[in-house]
């Protein structure tokens, strides 16, 4: 994550159904529900203004490392996110047991 994003943090809006990260006045987000001890992440977006500058990625490595913190399972729908998982396994220590699509070829 770049330094410049370290220091922010990720809100997660449970009116909203998003985990939220804004930088310069712009909010990037990922659209979630949420079951239990359950979380499916669905969507990412970030804004055009933020284009480029890794954002999202610091938006995933945040609402990643909140999920372990509170002790959620991951369902990772977000095409996105599921591809930073791929890129980074250390992160399917956290993803719900009974996703299976990381096992497929």
């Amino acid at each position: 994550m770049k330094e410049e994003f370290i220091s922010l943090q990720v809100v997660k809006n449970d009116h909203s159904n998003r985990f939220e990260l804004t930088v310069d006045g712009y909010t990037a987000f990922i659209d979630f529900k949420e079951k239990g001890q359950a979380i499916w992440l669905i969507h990412t977006e970030s804004p055009e203004e933020l284009a480029g500058r890794g954002v999202a990625t610091a938006l995933i490595e945040k609402t990643l490392a909140y999920l372990e913190e509170n002790n959620f399972s991951l369902i990772p729908l977000c095409p996105l996110v599921f591809a930073y998982i791929k890129r980074h396994p250390e992160w399917k220590r956290i993803v719900d047991p009974s996703f299976t699509r990381f096992d497929e070829k």
